[in-house]
């Protein structure tokens, strides 16, 4: 499995997520709060040099597919997303640990970033299913995957720890691969 892919457009670039990043990404990362809602933290220098150096492990044992995000109108690094939980066998992945700038947010970059990915995972990765899963309390983030044409699959209850030792339940969000035609030219007609 190639885990040194760029993927882009006219607006975005996804660059393989390096250590070195761990400078550019953190003026991001003091605009997030991961934690919240999920089991990363990124809220110092440590913890985020430690975030990449899991998300590059990750890489080496082709688990995941860990990105930079690239503002291409203003050479900005902007944040970081992956592929991960890659199960080769079963051909299904997840797209997750999204993080953009607070100004990226509500600029159509994140949908257009999915669409880069989804496209990947489909038509080149040969990719059977792709998940998502979403702490059921971000209403932000399941409007945006159930946006893309994501139908929901069920919620696994109090699954993972986030900040304050709080147990949160997962909302998993799904596609099809017989489906991406149908919602690739519905949801992402702008982009083809």
């Amino acid at each position: 499995m190639n885990t040194n892919i760029t993927l882009e457009n006219q607006l975005l670039r996804l660059t393989p997520l390096k250590q070195t990043h761990h400078e550019i990404l953190w003026p991001v990362a003091q605009q997030v709060d991961l934690y919240q809602y999920g089991s990363n933290d990124v809220s110092t220098e440590e913890k985020l040099k430690a975030y990449i150096k899991t998300a590059l492990n990750e890489a080496q044992q082709e688990k995941s597919i860990p990105f930079a995000i690239f503002n291409k109108t203003t050479n900005e690094c902007i944040g970081s997303t992956r592929f991960g939980n890659i199960d080769q066998k079963n051909k299904v992945l997840h797209i997750g640990w999204t993080w953009i700038s607070v100004d990226s947010r509500g600029t159509g970059l994140n949908h257009q970033m999915k669409f880069l990915m989804l496209s990947h995972a489909f038509e080149q990765m040969d990719f059977e299913k792709v998940e998502f899963r979403i702490d059921e309390r971000n209403v932000r983030s399941r409007k945006a995957v159930e946006k893309l044409g994501a139908t929901l699959e069920g919620i696994l209850r109090k699954n993972v720890i986030t900040k304050n030792d709080f147990r949160r339940s997962s909302c998993c969000y799904g596609i099809l691969k017989e489906e991406w035609n149908t919602i690739k030219q519905t949801n992402f007609k702008e982009f083809i």
